[in-house]
């Protein structure tokens, strides 16, 4: 349905995993224009729609306020999503200040937002703001702040920027933690994608350590509907979400099931520990999340299987 006086969102990082699908869900609802921003470092622009009457990309780097600003000027918007940040366990490792720069960027976005129209900012953080944990589930009023690794400590502070800005200026927002979203427009130095292409090409299966690690695995149909519900339904207003699954498992068992979805014969090789930020359990309170979705999650097996679906159709 096309509604006469759509509503402008802005998306920073609109080109990565989670940014590109939250695009395409908004575009498809005709209640909202997106403009979706993001440089290119790690994104790519073909997951994104096609500039239209609904979508506009613009290549830019939040953390440079002169960029930034200037988006904010050129249309009245009235919600922003900001995903824009360094991701990945060894790019994060890789470039610690590259990855405080990110600080900037959510200053000028919150800046900005202050300034203008705007009618609430969404905030992606991360399941790394949890650090080890300390009790699980791993609820969103505990957080033990013991990771002393920049990507963690920069959520962290992104979070409590929000939190300030709305404390000091009126400004509505909302804080996502994310555990491992996974979706076909993930990138392969993620776990998910990165086992089973390997496992479809017959490439051994390469994981750190013993594998006994654990993670949950969220797909992206899921994380993106419970995020436009919050946002057309008034959701997690001044508040705090986990988003993902609370099925825990293991990294080994991860490639196993990875191994018997797609047939492989692959080997599972073990690489030496990360020293860093390969953290020992993850395991969300998904109660909120539940609450808004109001439908089973999908199964990592059925999720699996979207992917390989998508996969081969794109390879055909």
């Amino acid at each position: 349905m096309k509604h006469s006086n759509p509503e402008t969102v802005l998306v920073t990082g609109a080109a990565g995993n989670i940014g590109s699908a939250l695009t395409h869900a908004l575009c498809a609802d005709g209640r909202f224009r997106v403009i979706g921003v993001d440089d290119l470092s790690t994104g790519s622009r073909h997951k994104l729609p096609p500039n239209d009457e609904r979508f506009r990309f613009i290549k830019a780097d939040v953390n440079d306020f002169g960029e930034i600003s200037a988006i904010f000027l050129s249309a009245p918007i009235r919600w922003v999503f900001h995903f824009a940040a360094v991701v990945g366990v060894q790019r994060t490792l890789a470039n610690p200040l590259k990855v405080l720069r990110d600080i900037d960027g959510i200053r000028h976005v919150l800046s900005l937002s202050k300034n203008g129209q705007v009618n609430r900012v969404f905030y992606s953080s991360s399941s790394e703001v949890y650090g080890e944990p300390v009790s699980l589930p791993q609820h969103e009023l505990v957080t033990p702040l013991n990771s002393r690794l920049p990507y963690a400590i920069v959520k962290n502070l992104g979070e409590a920027y929000f939190r300030s800005y709305y404390e000091e200026h009126g400004l509505p927002y909302t804080v996502f933690r994310y555990f491992n979203t996974y979706g076909p427009n993930q990138s392969d130095d993620f776990v998910i994608p990165k086992l089973l292409h390997a496992a479809m090409l017959g490439q051994p299966l390469t994981i750190y350590g013993d594998g006994r690690q654990t993670r949950t695995f969220c797909y992206i149909d899921d994380n993106v509907e419970t995020m436009t519900r919050c946002l057309i339904e008034d959701h997690c207003v001044n508040d705090v979400m986990n988003i993902g699954s609370d099925v825990e498992m293991s990294v080994l068992d991860l490639a196993h099931l990875i191994k018997r979805a797609t047939g492989s014969q692959s080997e599972i090789s073990h690489l030496p520990p990360l020293k860093e930020g390969d953290m020992t359990r993850r395991k969300p309170d998904i109660t909120k999340m539940m609450e808004i979705l109001r439908r089973p999650l999908v199964p990592v097996e059925e999720g699996i299987a979207r992917l390989m679906a998508h996969w081969k159709g794109t390879h055909r």
